[in-house]
């Protein structure tokens, strides 16, 4: 059989996201059993998403003058290497400090700047690819993470309950497998160059005086707050907020989420290219205003839960929506302007998950308010990450705000440059 590179460049890119989502999402599975096993608060285990984040913002800031200078192959070998390696630092590094806590950190970081590597490189890698469907190329290739987030919560959930909490590390190091695999993949292909031969790069120097890349820039940031805060105290606040079963919370809260974005970013990738994609994402972060509302004010189970799945179709299009549309209006621009995007949409994801965390250490003052507005009494965990959740409906809301700006200046951008 002929050997097809770009088809497996494709493919290898594709494992590389399922490997961002699985890193980023196994340390949420274990809030509840790292809170309790080392005697954790939520803040704590909240901070470890802002380290894992902020991490991968610094790494991506390091890449805005690396990655169009350095080779793309080289790095992205490092990068998963760096994956596998960190998840095994996780493991065995609280058990060589005197505070555990500080053990978990340094495995955090570790395969955070992994993860920050390939965030960078996979986009343009895939932009890269000769193709006449773009925009349907970069949700397809986002949506092996929500698919890598499914998979890992289903194996996950399930190996917790069959082999117990305890041995969360074991499970962990299993995992460890896919990246190196995924190394061997990434040295066997030729990778396609990021921008056309004797075209001249657009650098970062010049889009960053552009209202238009700014503008991006911002919905990144915004768009991974409204994304990975519901990705992340999902599986939390189901068992916690709703007193589910760690099960239940696992396998159906987290899980429906997850299913709810492979469905939008599926969908759009194979059908959606025919229509606006301003006009989609507008819809889609207006939608996930509601159903933040929904999930943190309800005091029922059933339709907190269904509020997850849709609000995971609500929120799929945000992230890789903005990484196309900027792809499209500045093709000139080489790996750089990717790692500025992901950088600010790491922020954004780091910094929103965190401030739920510490929302929901310091709410408890809303006790009687809650038990007026609904009747119920709620504990002060389950009061706190309502709060919390309630709070961060301002990030798609702002989100909907800003590309209904982006529509209308580019518009007017595009109107005064035709002849």
């Amino acid at each position: 059989m002929r050997f097809d590179n770009n088809r497996l460049v494709v493919r290898c890119c594709y494992l590389a996201m399922f490997i961002q989502a699985m890193v980023i999402n196994l340390t949420p599975l274990l809030f509840i059993p790292l809170k309790e096993e080392l005697a954790l608060t939520f803040e704590q285990v909240g901070r470890l998403i802002l380290i894992n984040f902020l991490t991968q913002m610094v790494v991506d800031l390091l890449c805005c003058g690396l990655a169009d200078r350095v080779s793309t192959k080289l790095l992205t070998v490092i990068a998963n290497v760096l994956s596998g390696i960190g998840l095994w630092v996780f493991v065995v590094a609280p058990a060589w400090f005197a505070s555990p806590y500080d053990g978990l950190v340094l495995g955090t970081v570790v395969f955070s700047i992994g993860c920050g590597l390939l965030e960078v490189l996979i986009s343009p890698i895939i932009n890269a690819v000769p193709s006449e469907r773009k925009a349907g190329d970069m949700a397809l290739l986002h949506a092996f993470y929500p698919i890598g987030k499914v998979v890992v919560i289903l194996i996950t959930g399930v190996a917790l309950q069959v082999f117990g909490v305890r041995h969360w590390r074991w499970i962990m190091l299993a995992w460890s497998v896919v990246p190196i695999f995924n190394t061997l993949g990434f040295l066997l292909v030729r990778l396609p160059p990021l921008v056309v031969a004797g075209a001249r790069r657009q650098t970062l120097r010049e889009l960053i005086r552009i209202p238009a890349y700014l503008a991006a820039v911002a919905a990144l940031f915004l768009a991974g707050a409204a994304e990975v805060t519901l990705a992340q105290w999902t599986s939390a606040y189901a068992e916690k907020g709703l007193g589910c079963s760690k099960a239940v919370a696992d396998l159906v809260g987290f899980g429906l989420f997850g299913a709810g974005m492979i469905a939008g970013r599926l969908w759009f990738g194979f059908k959606g290219e025919v229509t606006s994609l301003y006009r989609l994402m507008t819809c889609g972060a207006l939608g996930t205003a509601a159903m933040y509302a929904v999930i943190s004010l309800t005091p029922w189970p059933a339709p907190a839960l269904a509020a997850c799945a849709v609000a995971g179709f609500c929120v799929s299009l945000l992230w890789p929506g903005v990484v196309s549309l900027a792809a499209a209006r500045f093709p000139l621009a080489g790996a750089s302007m990717f790692a500025l995007l992901a950088a600010t949409g790491d922020a954004g994801a780091g910094l929103a998950p965190w401030g739920v965390g510490v929302i929901a250490d310091h709410a408890t003052g809303l006790a009687s308010w809650w038990t007026t507005l609904t009747g119920a009494r709620p504990t002060a965990e389950q009061l706190g990450l309502r709060a919390g959740l309630l709070a961060a409906i301002v990030f798609p809301l702002t989100m909907a705000a800003l590309l209904t700006w982006m529509r209308a200046h580019n518009a007017r951008q595009d109107a005064a440059a035709k002849p």
